[in-house]
């Protein structure tokens, strides 16, 4: 009984941590809703296989991994961002949803983590199992893209 409260204890703590980053990388990738329920999956996963998973170098990055396959089996429609309730005021550059969507999943994932939720290349290095240099290039391409589709000249 005492392992299975520590092993219910080792799981609480690491969900208290890394389930916000879990979700918030898989909405990048494939919207909030297909996102949500991707983590969701991923965690039940990682709760039924936790005594497998919590010795891994790198649990977050394989039930990112868990969560990566759910989403992509996934039959429901791949929103990137919701709509904005309004048209009139937009809170954002309207063309992004679009230069977002237009990014590869990497890209997409890196930009909105980086850029977005301000992750560092570290922690977002980490996340994906790649290395810090990696997620640079893909940020600054990612970045690139964006501003080439918006027309956005970095040149100041």
């Amino acid at each position: 009984m005492v392992d299975q409260e520590i092993s219910t204890d080792s799981f609480t703590d690491f969900v208290r941590v890394g389930e916000p980053r879990l979700r918030q990388a898989l909405c990048a990738a494939f919207g909030g809703d297909v996102g949500r329920e991707s983590a969701s999956e991923a965690l039940a996963y990682g709760w039924e296989h936790w005594e497998r998973v919590s010795a891994m170098p790198n649990p977050a990055g394989y039930l990112w991994g868990v969560g990566r396959n759910h989403a992509r089996r996934s039959r429901r429609p791949r929103l990137i961002f919701p709509v904005p309730p309004s048209e009139n005021v937009p809170w954002f550059e309207p063309g992004l949803l679009a230069a977002l969507a237009a990014l590869s999943e990497r890209e997409r994932v890196t930009v909105m983590l980086v850029h977005g939720l301000e992750w560092t290349y570290s922690e977002v290095a980490e996340l994906l199992g790649v290395s810090k240099s990696t997620v640079q290039t893909q940020a600054k391409r990612g970045m690139a893209k964006l501003r080439k589709r918006l027309g956005v000249d970095d040149e100041r």
